[in-house]
Protein backbone atom coordinates (compact mmCIF):
# COMPACT_ATOMS: atom_id res chain seq x y z
CA UNK A 1 0.00 0.00 0.00
CA UNK A 2 1.28 3.47 -0.88
CA UNK A 3 0.74 6.64 1.12
CA UNK A 4 -0.86 8.31 -1.89
CA UNK A 5 -3.65 5.73 -1.81
CA UNK A 6 -4.66 6.95 1.68
CA UNK A 7 -3.99 10.70 1.60
CA UNK A 8 -7.04 12.78 0.76
CA UNK A 9 -9.54 10.01 1.49
CA UNK A 10 -12.52 10.75 3.67
CA UNK A 11 -12.24 8.98 7.04
CA UNK A 12 -15.20 7.76 9.09
CA UNK A 13 -15.30 6.22 12.54
CA UNK A 14 -16.72 2.72 12.98
CA UNK A 15 -20.20 4.15 13.64
CA UNK A 16 -20.15 5.96 10.30
CA UNK A 17 -19.54 9.51 11.57
CA UNK A 18 -17.31 11.63 9.35
CA UNK A 19 -13.93 12.41 10.94
CA UNK A 20 -12.44 14.42 8.08
CA UNK A 21 -9.80 13.94 5.41
CA UNK A 22 -6.58 11.98 5.80
CA UNK A 23 -3.73 14.50 5.65
CA UNK A 24 -0.80 12.46 7.02
CA UNK A 25 0.23 9.00 8.19
CA UNK A 26 1.97 7.77 11.33
CA UNK A 27 4.21 4.74 10.87
CA UNK A 28 6.44 2.90 13.29
CA UNK A 29 9.13 0.32 12.86
CA UNK A 30 8.02 -2.82 14.51
CA UNK A 31 8.02 -5.69 12.11
CA UNK A 32 10.89 -8.19 12.42
CA UNK A 33 11.89 -7.81 8.77
CA UNK A 34 12.41 -4.04 9.21
CA UNK A 35 9.27 -2.92 7.41
CA UNK A 36 7.26 -0.02 8.78
CA UNK A 37 3.82 -0.55 10.30
CA UNK A 38 1.00 1.95 9.77
CA UNK A 39 -0.40 2.79 13.21
CA UNK A 40 -2.41 6.02 12.84
CA UNK A 41 -3.96 8.28 10.24
CA UNK A 42 -3.79 12.02 10.84
CA UNK A 43 -7.25 13.35 10.07
CA UNK A 44 -8.23 17.00 9.64
CA UNK A 45 -11.88 17.91 10.11
CA UNK A 46 -11.37 21.64 9.51
CA UNK A 47 -12.19 23.37 6.21
CA UNK A 48 -8.49 23.81 5.45
CA UNK A 49 -7.94 20.05 5.36
CA UNK A 50 -10.97 19.51 3.18
CA UNK A 51 -9.68 22.06 0.67
CA UNK A 52 -5.99 21.23 0.53
CA UNK A 53 -5.70 17.63 1.85
CA UNK A 54 -2.38 18.47 3.45
CA UNK A 55 -0.74 19.89 6.54
CA UNK A 56 1.01 23.24 6.44
CA UNK A 57 4.71 23.49 7.28
CA UNK A 58 4.44 24.79 10.86
CA UNK A 59 2.17 21.85 11.70
CA UNK A 60 5.06 19.51 10.83
CA UNK A 61 7.82 21.59 12.46
CA UNK A 62 6.42 24.03 15.04
CA UNK A 63 9.20 26.60 15.08
CA UNK A 64 9.65 30.07 13.64
CA UNK A 65 7.98 33.41 14.24
CA UNK A 66 5.27 33.44 16.90
CA UNK A 67 2.60 34.78 14.53
CA UNK A 68 3.07 31.90 12.10
CA UNK A 69 3.03 29.37 14.96
CA UNK A 70 -0.21 30.93 16.25
CA UNK A 71 -1.91 30.69 12.85
CA UNK A 72 -0.69 27.10 12.38
CA UNK A 73 -2.07 26.10 15.80
CA UNK A 74 -5.44 27.67 14.99
CA UNK A 75 -5.63 25.84 11.66
CA UNK A 76 -4.49 22.56 13.24
CA UNK A 77 -6.91 22.48 16.15
CA UNK A 78 -9.09 19.85 14.47
CA UNK A 79 -6.14 17.79 13.23
CA UNK A 80 -5.72 14.59 15.23
CA UNK A 81 -4.26 11.10 14.91
CA UNK A 82 -6.75 8.23 14.78
CA UNK A 83 -5.69 4.57 15.15
CA UNK A 84 -6.12 2.67 11.88
CA UNK A 85 -8.25 0.00 13.52
CA UNK A 86 -10.85 2.68 14.38
CA UNK A 87 -11.17 4.16 10.87
CA UNK A 88 -13.15 3.32 7.74
CA UNK A 89 -12.14 5.04 4.50
CA UNK A 90 -14.32 6.09 1.61
CA UNK A 91 -13.70 4.94 -1.05
CA UNK A 92 -12.23 1.76 0.47
CA UNK A 93 -8.56 0.93 -0.08
CA UNK A 94 -7.64 -2.73 -0.74
CA UNK A 95 -5.37 -4.01 2.01
CA UNK A 96 -6.31 -1.28 4.50
CA UNK A 97 -7.40 -2.63 7.89
CA UNK A 98 -11.18 -3.15 8.17
CA UNK A 99 -11.87 -2.32 4.53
Amino acid sequence: MRAGELLGRTAYDLRGRRLGRVVDLVVRGGLPDGRLRLTDLVVDGHWYGRVSDRLIGPEHHPSGPWAIRLVARRLARSTRPVPVDQVRLDPPVPGFPRS
